[in-house]
């Protein structure tokens, strides 16, 4: 196969279908990248027999460097993390040591996590399928019917679950698994990567959680609450005086905690042993070490082999609509899917949404009806039926699926099979997932075809007129901030539900990191009655565990309910930052590819009622934004310029909503609404523009409101190129003039209660990010600004007012004036 010629075969007969007038070749770009040998070595020669015939049926008489360094880590007792690229047989990293180390010691356990369920039911088909007596593997997730638990408990030693279940089930339940922590030897983190900001902040205090109750119920010796260093992986673990059979108290009145003079009950010999796996980013070994506070040992070293790849870059044509904007993405995906599959090619189309693989999959299966091949595409999304998952892995992994259009829930570690070709409708989020994505073609060693089509904002049309910053720049470092008050205090309850809290603790540290204020925190949950102290101690003073109202997937406030008005079915929730803007009422919602009316808002319920809708419409809030600086943290002179970053108090209050014909994008009118503000403390970064660099460069009273707000909104749309986050988990204002500063600022705020360490990623990031900034709207062949420019699809204001022209000098004059002298620290 000729990929490269395949790629312009197909831009050639697409483009000859468009009036003469708009041919231009979509395939702006196209890269080989070289083929990759293999760095093998001997399986080692004490690894258990039974492991290694396993292996040899399996095919696998040698092993990748990258598989023998992890697990000589593993034996030596150190935590460690794999990050290496997709299908470099990450798996074996930390399957070889837990079945050796199970085969060894009849006594040991092993915890799996993994981010999604599907993942953890690949890796328990993987697990089963070395057919060794001795491995008692199950799932055990939200899914897993109640009966079947408490067997699972009793006789499983490896257990697959998700952060989900460990924070709001296995930890809180600790008493019913005692005799499984008592014997815990391993502890995987699977696709670490994915555990970044406010999602990797959670995870991150849930592993310190688990660390506290496996140092529960081991020995004294080794049971110190907060120490983190080496694991004792050699020699067995038995029973302890004071233990019981399953590992808890003797007496119930104990109640598991610790005893009062400071010894915990249990029997293991120390800590598990953390094995994280990941895919290829910046800081591997900070990002496991912030996650875990333990030191961790990298493994970054990829020894498997990888097939020449031609990387193409696409680009929609201009459309016919009244603002400019391009062919849809999914169209174009769905024309370039159809056209592989009918060229013989196995692909697989990366889309960013669940309602977007459903819109691919139903265009392709149309285009290929005429051929016979419509019953070969399929759409793969979270909110299917088990069965329905399974039967699109099966047709993946046999090959009677010729395509498949998929939400990111495919990226992660799963066996997909043997594909030729992979699509990436948009760009991901992250350098991290686009080599994650395209790495899941040319799984049969031969030369694999991946095609990046651009989608209509700022960042994917940088990256075409840029695409060196698709090859040589670093990837991403991922970002754990545990120290925010809105992730840790929630913890921290639970944790003292869970046992006891001692105000010295130091488990909830990172080594060479900032330590959080546990003392301080704990102190004020008191005064705030949810805590009570005692001999010293904190225990939480609430009914119940607090971690069923603790949702890890956000930070701040409980999710508002969205409920179908005609039958009281459940329909989906929204988070509290979203909800106003989203199922305010008159607000047309989507959920699944259905259309709901929102009737009603309950604020203090927390729902929204909803109807199906089947109007040819959709809604658009207009809202207001305010910002005040409540601290700065650092700041640079740039010139007569000044870039802070600080911590900021914003203010947003949703005004009214815009109904436009969803056929058209015509105005139906505007309607007010009466919501009360939404307050937000955060992160932020600003930049601040004194009145006599702007008329340098020719911009006036009359048009810095519009230069600056072009500005802003081009610049959150490409800082996800330098901190792993979304557009839409940021938000940006501009002003002429604000009263803190005292200045014209642009400001760019982490969307997330205390922060989520990106707008720090952005000051960290230099000038670069404004280079970036300035080169994608210079670039953007428009007039006067566009979606793939300067205009924002979560505007509150309508993309009004807007200066092209004048953004791109604003920031040429910010950029001479960093230029014009040395970088120095300003005083706060």
């Amino acid at each position: 196969m000729d990929s490269q010629a395949l790629l312009h075969r197909l831009d050639e007969e697409f483009t000859a279908a468009l009036p003469a007038a708009d041919r231009r070749p979509r395939l702006t770009h196209v890269q080989r990248l070289p083929a990759r040998r293999a760095d093998l070595v001997d399986l080692p020669d004490d690894l258990p027999s039974l492991v290694a015939d396993r292996l040899r049926l399996a095919g696998l008489d040698r092993l990748y460097r990258h598989q023998a360094e992890a697990l000589e880590h593993v034996r030596a007792g150190r935590h460690v993390v794999v990050a290496t690229g997709t299908a470099s047989g990450k798996s074996l990293c930390y399957q070889l040591p837990l079945l050796e180390r199970l085969l060894t010691d009849d006594k040991a356990t092993a915890l799996y996590l993994a981010p999604t369920k599907a993942l953890a039911n690949d890796q328990l088909r993987a697990l089963r399928a070395f057919r060794l007596p001795h491995i008692r593997a199950a799932t055990y997730d939200g899914d897993t019917p109640a009966g079947e638990r408490e067997a699972i408990r009793r006789t499983a030693n490896v257990v697959l679950t998700n952060p989900d279940m460990l924070h709001a089930g296995l930890l809180p339940g600790h008493r019913r698994w005692g005799d499984f922590l008592h014997r815990l030897a391993l502890v995987v983190v699977d696709e670490c990567h994915v555990a970044r900001g406010v999602f990797g902040s959670h995870v991150a205090a849930i592993l310190r959680r688990l660390r506290r109750l496996c140092a529960y119920y081991s020995t004294p010796s080794t049971a110190l609450l907060g120490r983190s260093g080496r694991t004792a992986w050699a020699g067995g673990r038995g029973r302890g005086a004071g233990g019981s059979r399953d590992g808890l108290a003797e007496d119930p009145a104990d109640d598991l905690r610790i005893r009062d003079d400071g010894e915990p009950r249990g029997a293991g010999t120390g800590s598990p042993c953390f094995v994280f796996a990941s895919a290829t980013i910046g800081n591997a070994g900070e990002h496991a070490r912030n996650l875990s506070g333990l030191d961790v040992v990298e493994v970054v070293r990829d020894g498997s082999p990888k097939p020449p790849v031609t990387f193409g870059l696409w680009e929609p044509p201009l459309g016919d609509t009244d603002q400019g904007g391009r062919r849809s993405t999914l169209a174009e995906s769905a024309d370039l899917l159809a056209g592989l599959i009918q060229a013989q090619v196995a692909t697989l189309a990366f889309v960013r949404s669940r309602k977007g693989a459903e819109v691919v999959a139903t265009q392709t299966r149309r285009l290929l009806a005429p051929a016979g091949l419509d019953d070969r595409v399929m759409a793969y999304r979270a909110g299917y039926l088990a069965s329905e998952r399974r039967a699109v892995e099966r047709g993946l992994q046999d090959g009677s699926l010729y395509g498949v259009a998929t939400t990111d829930a495919l990226e992660l570690g799963m066996d997909v099979g043997t594909l030729d070709a992979v699509i990436i409708a948009g760009w991901p989020g992250t350098l991290a997932s686009l080599w994650q994505q395209a790495g899941r073609a040319g799984r049969r060693g031969q030369e694999a075809v991946v095609t990046f089509v651009a989608d209509d904002n700022p960042l994917d049309h940088y990256l075409l007129s840029n695409p060196d910053q698709l090859w040589g720049r670093p990837l991403e470092s991922a970002v754990v901030d545990l120290t925010n008050p809105y992730i840790l205090l929630p913890h921290l309850r639970c944790a003292a539900w869970e046992l006891p809290l001692d105000a010295e603790e130091e488990v909830f540290g990172t080594p060479g990191g900032p330590r959080p204020d546990v003392a301080g925190h704990l102190d004020g949950e008191v005064g705030a009655g949810r805590l009570r102290e005692r001999g010293g101690r904190f225990y939480w003073s609430g009914r119940g565990s607090p971690a069923a109202g603790v949702s890890i997937r956000s930070a701040g406030g409980s999710p508002f309910q969205i409920v179908d008005g005609m039958t009281g079915a459940l329909i989906g929730d929204v988070d509290e930052s979203r909800a106003y803007r989203t199922v305010h009422e008159g607000a047309v919602y989507l959920h699944q590819g259905q259309s709901y009316r929102i009737e009603r808002l309950d604020l203090r319920e927390r729902v929204a009622v909803a109807r199906m809708f089947t109007g040819d419409e959709y809604t658009q809030p207009r809202s207001d934004t305010d910002i005040s600086v409540l601290a700065v943290t650092e700041s640079v002179d740039w010139g007569r310029c000044r870039f802070v970053r600080g911590r900021v108090e914003v203010s947003n209050r949703v005004l009214a909503y815009e109904r436009r014909r969803l056929s058209s994008g015509e105005s139906l009118g505007i309607v007010e609404l009466d919501l009360p503000p939404l307050h937000l403390v955060t992160q932020a970064l600003w930049l601040t523009i004194p009145s006599d660099v702007l008329a340098v460069a020719g911009i006036d009273q009359v048009r810095v409101p519009g230069a600056a707000h072009a500005a802003e909104h081009a610049a959150i749309g490409l800082l996800p190129l330098f901190a792993m986050c979304d557009r839409w988990d940021i938000g940006g204002v501009s002003t002429a003039w604000h009263p803190d500063t005292g200045l014209p600022t642009i400001f760019i705020y982490d969307g997330y209660p205390g922060g989520a360490g990106i707008t720090e990623r952005g000051f960290r990031s230099d000038d670069a990010h404004l280079r970036a900034t300035l080169s994608a709207i210079h670039a953007c062949q428009c007039a006067t600004g566009c979606p793939s420019c300067v205009q924002s699809p979560k505007c509150g204001n309508g993309n009004e007012p807007l200066d092209k022209a004048g953004a791109v000098a604003l920031l040429r004059a910010v950029l001479t004036e960093r230029a014009s002298g040395l970088r120095q620290p300003a005083p706060a």
